[in-house]
């Protein structure tokens, strides 16, 4: 039987773990507002069953928002139209800009791919899951999240050469002016 949970354990834990989860919203989603949507609506479901939940309410976030950001990729039914992205030069600066820019590459390239290989690179590469981590916060089989993994990788390689190789025929050196 369920504990019941007073609301200032929720706001206590929301406290400490919302940086994190929003981050982990942001990267599913792709931006700073989609990602407040996701775990604004992932907190919902969880305020319905706070006082009856028993169990972990980051595992259950984390699920929810993998969920959520799965099915709303089906919604979309179409994969986002591929754009040029940033200059290759971004990959060879040391400074902060640099990093920015290419933490926003890697986000988009992200972008293109299917919800659910990204929802595996995410839990598996951001988080730190182990597979059978990522498998129980998906609710599929750990060869699932294995082959998604491998399939999500090899599409972000084939993402990022096509990336290049746009970069070398605009002829971007990587050289800011």
């Amino acid at each position: 039987m369920a504990a019941d949970r007073s609301a200032a354990e929720l706001e206590r834990f929301f406290a400490e773990r919302a940086d994190h989860l929003l981050r982990t919203a942001v990267l599913l989603t792709g931006s700073r507002e989609g990602g407040e949507d996701l775990l604004q609506t992932a907190l919902e479901r969880l305020l319905r069953r706070w006082r009856r939940f028993d169990g972990d309410p980051e595992s259950y976030l984390r699920r929810t928002l993998c969920n959520l950001a799965i099915d709303g990729y089906r919604r979309a039914g179409r994969w986002r139209q591929r754009e040029v992205l940033l200059r290759s030069g971004a990959l060879l600066t040391q400074d902060a800009i640099g990093e920015v820019d290419l933490r926003d590459a890697v986000v988009r390239l992200m972008l293109q791919l299917p919800a659910r290989q990204r929802a595996v690179l995410v839990l598996r590469y951001w988080e730190q899951l182990t597979d059978a981590e990522t498998a129980e916060v998906l609710g599929c089989p750990e060869g699932t999240v294995k082959s998604a993994g491998s399939r999500g990788l090899t599409r972000l390689r084939e993402l990022a050469n096509d990336w290049n190789e746009t970069a070398a025929m605009c002829g971007w050196n990587g050289k800011r002016s």
